[in-house]
C-alpha cells in the first residue's frame, strides 16, 4: 500500500533554483518505495530566478504538483521584501489547510532553503496530526557573521538574523525527523534543542542524476560562455562567490600569478571562468570575481558572469570544460551540493576547501581530482604555489580524465539517496504512530 508525502519545494522547475534539486532527481524513484508524491511549488511568475525548461523534462509526467501564489515584488520590493518566504507564506498556509482538510497525506517534507516556511510543519502537525521532516541543505539561523566586521555582512543581515532566531524554534518543537547534508547542521540543532534525538538525525548528501547529463546530450544544448579550443585551457566555477571564501578566492588568483611567473609558456593559455556568483535577480547582480583579479593584475584571465545560467547550459559548461574548479568557505561544515554532479561530468577537479571539510575525504576516496586544503591565515602563498603545480601538471596532460573509483560514486547517485530519504520518512510516521 503506498503512502503519501506532502512535499513542500518553493522552488521547483522550470525554475532554476539550487535548493530544488534534490527532490527533482528523487521524483522518479519514490514510487519504487511505495510512496506517493504531492508537490506544493509557488507559481513560477512569482518567483525571481532562471529558468530552464529543460529541467521540466526530468520530472515524472505522472507528477501532482500544486501551483502557490504568493506577493508580486513589484509592491512588495516597495517596502524593502523580496523574500519569496514570507511573500508565499500565507499563500502555502491557506492552499495547504484547504488540500489537507479534503485529503490525508502521511508526512510532509520540507525541502528548501526558504526556511521561514518551515515553521509551518509545527502548524500543520498540531492542527492535522501529520509528522514533517526537514531538509537542511543550509544553515538557517548561525552567528557566522558576528564576528565580522558590519561592511562584510549581507545586506539585511541585521533583521534576517533576528528573524531566524525566533522562527527557527518554532519550526524545531515538533519535527520528527532532520536531514542535512552536512553532520555538523544536525549537532548545531541538537545543541540548540536538547529534545531532538540523535536518532531523529540523519546526513544524506545531495547526490548526482546520470539522466541529467544524458538530456544535455539528446538536447544539444549549447552554452555561450566560451568556445572549447585548443588554444585555451577553459578552467570552470559555477556557483556563488561570497565573502566567506576570501581566504580559497586569494589561494586560486595566487596560484594563477605564480604560475605566469614561473610557467608564462603553459599558463597564458588558462581562462578562469566563473558563472552564476550571485543569487541576484538577472541585471541586477554585480562582480564578485572580477574586482579580486583586477587587485591580482591577472584580470586578463578571468572572466566572470554573475548571472546564474540556466541547469543544463551549466551541466553543458562543466562537459566543455577541461578542468573544473570548486572553491569552498572558511566554514568549516560548508559541504558543496555540486560535487557530485562535478564528479560525473568526468573531468579533473580541483578544490580548495576548509582543512575539516568532509570535501576533501570525498574527493580523495573517488580519486575525481586533487584538493588543496586552506585554514590557518598566512599560508596563502604557499598554497598558491602548490596549487600552480598541479595546475601545471595537469595542463600538459590534458585532455584527460580522472580514473574515478566508482564504488564511491554510485552510493552518491541519486536513486541510492531517495532510498536513504525513504528510510527516514518510514522512521518518522513510524515514530508518530
Amino acid at each position: 500500500m503506498e503512502v503519501k508525502v506532502l512535499i513542500i519545494s518553493p522552488h521547483f522547475p522550470p525554475i532554476n533554483g539550487a535548493d530544488m534539486h534534490r527532490i527533482r532527481q528523487s521524483l522518479p524513484y519514490y514510487r519504487d518505495w511505495d510512496w506517493e508524491t504531492t508537490v506544493a511549488a509557488v507559481e513560477p511568475s512569482y518567483v525571481e530566478g532562471s529558468r530552464d525548461a529543460l529541467l521540466e523534462q526530468s520530472i515524472p509526467a505522472d507528477t501532482r504538483i500544486i501551483r502557490i501564489k504568493a506577493f508580486d515584488t513589484k509592491w512588495t520590493r516597495k517596502f524593502g521584501l523580496g523574500s519569496l518566504a514570507l511573500r508565499s507564506l500565507w499563500f502555502y498556509w491557506k492552499t495547504v489547510n484547504r488540500l489537507l482538510r479534503r485529503e490525508h497525506f502521511d508526512l510532509i517534507f520540507f525541502s528548501t532553503t526558504q526556511f521561514p516556511l518551515l515553521i509551518l510543519g509545527n502548524y500543520w502537525k498540531k492542527r492535522f496530526g501529520i509528522p514533517y521532516v526537514i531538509d537542511m541543505q543550509d544553515p538557517w539561523y548561525n552567528d557566522y557573521y558576528e564576528t565580522h566586521p558590519w561592511v562584510k555582512r549581507p545586506p539585511k543581515y541585521w533583521f534576517a538574523s533576528r528573524l531566524n532566531k525566533y522562527l527557527e524554534p518554532i519550526a524545531m518543537r515538533h519535527v520528527s525527523a532532520l536531514i542535512a547534508v552536512s553532520d555538523a547542521y544536525n549537532k548545531t540543532l541538537r545543541e540548540r534543542y536538547p529534545h531532538i534525538q540523535s536518532g531523529q538525525c540523519h546526513t544524506i548528501t545531495f547526490g548526482a542524476a546520470e539522466r541529467d547529463f544524458q538530456i544535455v546530450q539528446a538536447s544539444g544544448v549549447q552554452q555561450q560562455i566560451f568556445s572549447p579550443s585548443p588554444d585555451h585551457v577553459n578552467i570552470v566555477y559555477a556557483g556563488i562567490a561570497n565573502s566567506s571564501m576570501q581566504q580559497a578566492l586569494q589561494i586560486l588568483m595566487g596560484s594563477l600569478k605564480s604560475g605566469l611567473a614561473r610557467w608564462p609558456e603553459v599558463f597564458r593559455a588558462v581562462r578562469l571562468h566563473f558563472i552564476g556568483t550571485t543569487y541576484a535577480p538577472n541585471g541586477k547582480a554585480e562582480s564578485a570575481i572580477e574586482p579580486i583579479a583586477q587587485e591580482a593584475g591577472i584580470s586578463s584571465y578571468v572572466q566572470e558572469y554573475p548571472e546564474r545560467l540556466p541547469y543544463f547550459q551549466t551541466l553543458r559548461l562543466l562537459l566543455d570544460a577541461d578542468i573544473l574548479l570548486i572553491i569552498g568557505s572558511d566554514d568549516p561544515n560548508y559541504t558543496a551540493s555540486k560535487l557530485y554532479p562535478y564528479i560525473l561530468a568526468r573531468k579533473p577537479l580541483l578544490a580548495i576547501f576548509h582543512e575539516n571539510s568532509s570535501i576533501l575525504r570525498a574527493i580523495k576516496e573517488i580519486n575525481a581530482g586533487y584538493c588543496i586544503p586552506f585554514g590557518v591565515p598566512g599560508k596563502e602563498a604557499e598554497l598558491a604555489a602548490q596549487t600552480a603545480s598541479i595546475l601545471h601538471d595537469w595542463i600538459l596532460k590534458l585532455p584527460f580524465a580522472p580514473p574515478l573509483n566508482w564504488s564511491f560514486v554510485e552510493p552518491h547517485l541519486a536513486a541510492t539517496k531517495t532510498a536513504e530519504q525513504v528510510r527516514v520518512f518510514n522512521q518518522a510516521i513510524k515514530a508518530d504512530a
